[in-house]
């Protein structure tokens, strides 16, 4: 147990709890702001994101300025695979273009291990990049949050 404040919901999941909470995750990684981000995360979270590694808020902070950096346009569906206890695994994809305009589609798994507080102590990330072309889009939302009536991932075929 941390010191920090309560970030419901919190565990044990439930089926509910745990899609609200995979949704909170969503909407802060679509605000691509990496100290807004970090903040739901423990000060000691340790995570694996595809071949790299990063403990602490600070070092998430500095992966996720890198990344938005690099992944412009960034926009975000996630949705909750299993649940049990202070646990989640989510499925999810992005669509973000590089500096040149080239589109990708990025497909993944994430595994979450939640404290009591509801703060995430561990994230490991697996992740593939599609090329697609411009046409190929699927997210035209506008940049910040996905709207409640934008199609989910298993809607859009993904």
């Amino acid at each position: 147990m941390t010191d920090e404040q309560p970030r419901p919901p919190l565990p044990p999941f439930t089926r509910e709890t745990a899609v609200e909470k995979v949704r909170l995750a969503e909407d802060g990684w679509n605000t691509r702001d990496p100290r807004k981000v970090a903040l739901a995360y423990t000060v000691d979270s340790r995570w694996r994101n595809r071949a790299e590694f990063a403990t602490g808020r600070d070092e998430i902070v500095a992966f996720l300025t890198r990344k938005w950096d690099r992944e412009l346009d960034y926009r975000l569906i996630k949705e909750l695979w299993a649940f049990d206890g202070n646990r989640i695994a989510v499925r999810f994809a992005y669509e973000w273009h590089d500096d040149s305009r080239n589109w990708f589609r990025s497909y993944g798994n994430e595994n979450w291990e939640f404290d009591d507080n509801g703060l995430m102590r561990r994230r490991h990330a697996s992740i593939n990049d599609l090329p697609i072309k411009e046409s190929e889009r699927k997210y035209h939302w506008p940049l910040g949050r996905r709207p409640d009536d934008h199609p989910g991932l298993s809607d859009l075929g993904l």
